[in-house]
């Protein structure tokens, strides 16, 4: 790995902006390689150099990959100025510049949301040339049987001519109101409830569950979020992990 300014470096692990990075080092806080540095231009190899400040070691991670039980409630934005973003709800110590929600949930939808600081990553996982599966539990007012679902696996088309591609639709539950889950592989504005619409339903309530053959854990309370590792990475990306 290139080496890099040893500011520039502190700052991308969230250590504080570059400005308040450099007074940190002007100050004498940081040590590299168990020895003191005070120039914030110094470079580093952050693969072979130890870092701390006020003596807490630095894990360096080029990237990073949260998983979020996104509540409702919030916007899938990184920064508004007008609504709670979920990266308003990453807590302190995984905040670093570039993080960004990887894909869109709206904001009344609820579920499985990746956040990270990995543009290649993003776009491998949401391209719908990759075929990267999301899974969705919707609860719908209205009729939801074989023509449904035939129509689904069809592909919807909207009011305005847009097709969408073909979708698996599973009914779950019957009762006043029906709970479905829906696979798409892309991610078209509204488009499951906008889906429903299309068939004379009404989306009331609308939950992720699943990106590629990552399943959210069921442990995350809405609005907690942890890492993911990198089985779990593959596991967004379609990729299926051997248990031999």
């Amino acid at each position: 790995m290139a080496i890099e300014r040893l500011d520039k470096l502190l700052a991308s692990q969230g250590i504080g902006s570059r400005k308040e990075v450099s007074r940190l080092i002007r100050d004498g806080r940081v040590k590299v390689n168990e020895t003191v540095q005070q120039r914030p231009e110094y470079k580093v190899d952050p693969q072979q150099d130890t870092m701390a400040v006020d003596g807490e070691p630095i894990r360096f991670q080029r990237y990073l990959y949260l998983m979020m039980n996104k509540p409702r409630g919030v916007v899938s934005a990184s920064r508004d100025p007008k609504c709670p973003t979920v990266i308003d709800l990453v807590p302190s110590q995984w905040r670093r510049r570039g993080l960004f929600p990887a894909g869109r949930l709206d904001k009344d939808t609820e579920g499985l949301l990746i956040i990270t600081d990995d543009g290649e990553f993003a776009h491998q996982m949401l391209s719908p040339k990759k075929k990267i599966y999301k899974l969705y539990e919707a609860k719908v007012k209205g009729t939801v049987g074989d023509k449904e679902i035939a129509q689904f696996q069809e592909g919807i088309v909207f009011a305005d001519g847009v097709q969408c591609l073909p979708a698996e639709l599973t009914v779950v539950e019957r009762g006043e109101a029906t709970v479905a889950q829906v696979k798409i592989c892309e991610g078209k504005f509204h488009q499951v409830k906008k889906m429903f619409l299309a068939v004379g339903c009404e989306v009331i309530q609308l939950k992720r569950l699943k990106i590629g053959e990552l399943l959210l854990d069921t442990q995350l309370n809405p609005g907690e979020c942890r890492e993911i590792v990198e089985i779990e990475r593959k596991l967004a990306l379609g990729q299926a992990i051997s248990t031999k």
